[in-house]
């Protein structure tokens, strides 16, 4: 399992690099990956969460007994044109790992197109709906250095500086371990 960093450290906030080539270690950081948004608990955890700026998400989520779980390496992701007016509340409501225990409302696209590599190399191509679509558009965000809080309109943007602040994180050097304190270091 690794350690989630928290808003803040420099890593969140720059476009991570393209994977390369994937090799034993790419493949046991994305074991570790899985295990730790699993053990979050978590619906999807971008490799700049964990400390690596590399071009790699994995998720995993349950719809109506379908589970989409499945890794994004050097993903491209298409948006279908979206409404970005006033969020509703609980229906577009959505956290972060990197910014624990708050949530806020922020307007997504409903449908996407993502297009990546899989754990052995092959390009793969899936439309995604809803929460899903969500998902990876919350996810991808993370490998252009851009989190959920930087989208949020007024309100939300205010009240998520204050959660921030309050909480002294913004700082580089913090972090938190699934099933420990957030700010354990």
């Amino acid at each position: 399992m690794l350690r989630i960093r928290i808003t803040g450290e420099p890593v969140l906030h720059q476009v991570a690099e393209e994977v390369q080539e994937i090799t034993p270690e790419i493949r046991d950081l994305i074991a570790d990956m899985y295990e730790t948004m699993d053990a979050a608990p978590g619906v999807g955890l971008a490799a700049p969460q964990i400390g690596v700026g590399l071009r790699i998400f994995v998720y995993s989520w349950e719809d109506l007994g379908v589970l989409h779980r499945g890794v994004a390496i050097n993903p491209e992701l298409s948006l279908e044109p979206f409404d970005q007016d006033e969020p509703e509340l609980e229906a577009d409501s959505e956290g972060c790992l990197s910014i624990p225990g708050e949530r806020y409302p922020l307007r997504r696209s409903d449908s996407v197109n993502l297009k990546a590599l899989d754990l052995e190399g092959n390009s793969f191509e899936v439309s995604a709906n809803g929460w899903l679509a969500r998902i990876f558009q919350h996810e991808f965000d993370h490998l252009n250095g851009i989190l959920y809080s930087d989208r949020l309109i007024k309100p939300y943007a205010k009240q998520v500086k204050k959660a921030i602040k309050a909480s002294g994180w913004g700082v580089p050097g913090l972090s938190w371990m699934p099933g420990q304190d957030y700010l354990e270091p």
